[in-house]
């Protein structure tokens, strides 16, 4: 089993300056990545980007599923949040 801890260090390797958010239960995931290396990116372009940082994990199903919700700096203020 793996922890949301470091599925997030994954994910900022790949991403250091991102602003990173994992939740899960050691299989099924849920992460907010917040990056400005998703600018002029599209969504299916910058989740392609994420999964990249996890596809050893993903492809021996120690991650069983990762859902991602992406922005760049800009789109996360405009969302509200």
């Amino acid at each position: 089993m793996i922890s949301p801890q470091q599925v997030e260090t994954m994910i900022k390797e790949k991403f250091p300056e991102a602003e990173v958010k994992v939740a899960g239960d050691g299989e099924h995931f849920e992460a907010v990545i917040v990056s400005s290396q998703f600018a002029g990116v599209n969504r299916v372009k910058q989740h392609q980007m994420v999964y990249a940082a996890v596809t050893e994990e993903m492809n021996s199903n120690v991650i069983h599923a990762l859902s991602l919700k992406t922005y760049t700096p800009e789109s996360w203020q405009t969302a509200g949040q």
